[in-house]
């Protein structure tokens, strides 16, 4: 295999399955729970010491501004502490002179320990914890495999990572029993000090060309999306982050597309899977996009593959409809998951969200433009409807307080 930092590649993350689709949770909705029957070899998937290390250790070999590490599932924390310990060591044995390494964990945090917080928080892992609102909207789909909520132990799990001083965020999965309580739900996150919010449609098949119960419609969608969008402006448009809200203002202001769904490309990242296959995407992992192998195939080779160009592409062949749409800019045709597209099918089909989206722009756009003006202006040093010099906000560091006196961090506000 050709490894070496020699090899052309372009910048890209790696979204890590070490437990494959194993978890100790049965939600309902989940979209990857099935996916264990790709390794039906073994009822239990946990990835090997020598596949970890050969995955970080060709990663680090390659040239990239960042190395970013996002670590999914499933339920990744069924590896326990020593499994992530053992991620850092190799990061650590592994990494050049100079190299940024970051890590994300998306969990469930019901098995988050206080030793496993103690170490997250000492090498500034970025948590993600499912939270689908208050205990009555989370717990209709987040149960265990005994059909009990999960509330109880999510909340003991956060209180442990905020004991230890873990940046963690919350991500809340729209699904048609909390969809139309975008106010109650973003009030309780808020109101609880959860500062930093990612909000994502449960967009499900049901193998008939239709979707589950579970999932939401466009007008539902959004609908959330504006009450939420008014229940956040202006007041808290300093103080709360929303994904979706922060990425819209990236691309207004610096044009730079941030998350997938509103790039013209999903060649993005690398989804590996506990035994080292490498996938496109993990709405897609499917045997017929398998890429390659971490412990037998180079990056770059898969980077330039056939599959892997050609799946990224689909993202920009959009229905024709979208072609005059005022918004096309910001939708980009939306995700191939939400146009309900399988693998080898066309994707040129409308979003099942292209209301809620024409909706949501509709209601908010002008607004997100004043929010842009007034970055730049203080980028420029100048506070809108103030003739105050400016504060120096190009002189913080990206983790400092903002010099404008918003009270959060420069790269959430006039460093975006």
């Amino acid at each position: 295999m050709t490894r070496g930092r020699s090899l052309t590649v372009q910048p890209f993350s790696l979204l890590v399955k070490p437990a494959s689709a194993d978890c100790n949770l049965r939600c309902e909705y989940c979209f990857y729970l099935g996916h264990a029957s790709l390794y039906p070899e073994t009822p239990r998937h946990r990835m090997s010491d020598g596949v970890l290390e050969s995955m970080i250790r060709s990663y680090l070999e390659t040239p990239q501004p960042t190395y970013q590490f996002g670590w999914q599932g499933g339920e990744p924390t069924l590896m326990g502490l020593p499994f992530f310990r053992r991620v850092v060591e190799l990061q650590q044995r592994y990494g050049h002179s100079g190299a940024i390494v970051a890590n994300g964990l998306q969990t469930n945090a019901t098995l988050i320990t206080d030793e496993l917080a103690a170490h997250l928080a000492q090498y500034r892992f970025l948590v993600g914890v499912s939270l689908d609102g208050p205990r009555e909207l989370h717990d209709r789909y987040r149960r265990s495999a005994a059909g009990e909520g999960s509330w109880d132990q999510v909340m003991l799990g956060i209180e442990r990572l905020t004991a230890q001083g873990v940046d963690f965020n919350i991500l809340t999965l729209v699904n048609e029993t909390n969809v139309a309580h975008a106010r109650t739900v973003y009030a309780f996150l808020r109101d609880r000090g959860f500062l930093h919010h990612q909000y994502i449609p449960c967009v499900e098949q049901d193998g008939g060309g239709g979707v589950r119960p579970c999932s939401v419609s466009g007008v539902q969608w959004g609908h959330f999306l504006c009450e939420l969008f008014d229940a956040w402006y202006p007041g808290d448009t300093e103080r709360v982050s929303i994904r979706l809200f922060d990425s819209v203002l990236s691309l207004l202001v610096d044009g730079v597309r941030n998350v997938c769904s509103l790039g013209h490309n999903c060649a993005q990242y690398f989804v590996v899977e506990y035994g080292g296959d490498v996938y496109p995407c993990d709405f897609f992992v499917d045997r017929r996009l398998r890429l390659g192998n971490v412990t037998t195939d180079a990056w770059a080779a898969m980077q330039s593959s056939p599959v892997y160009r050609e799946f990224g592409a689909r993202k920009c062949q959009w229905h024709s409809r979208c072609e005059a749409c005022k918004f096309q800019d910001l939708c980009v045709g939306d995700c191939l998951k939400h146009r309900l597209v399988g693998v080898g099918e066309d994707p040129r089909r409308v979003s099942l969200l292209c209301e809620g989206w024409n909706r949501f722009y509709g209601h908010t756009l002008d607004r997100f433009r004043d929010l842009a003006a007034r970055i730049v202006a203080r980028r420029r040093g100048q506070a809108v409807g103030s003739d105050a010099p400016g504060r120096g906000a190009e002189r913080a560091g990206r983790n400092d307080a903002c010099p404008c006196g918003s009270g959060r961090k420069y790269k959430k506000c006039c460093g975006r």
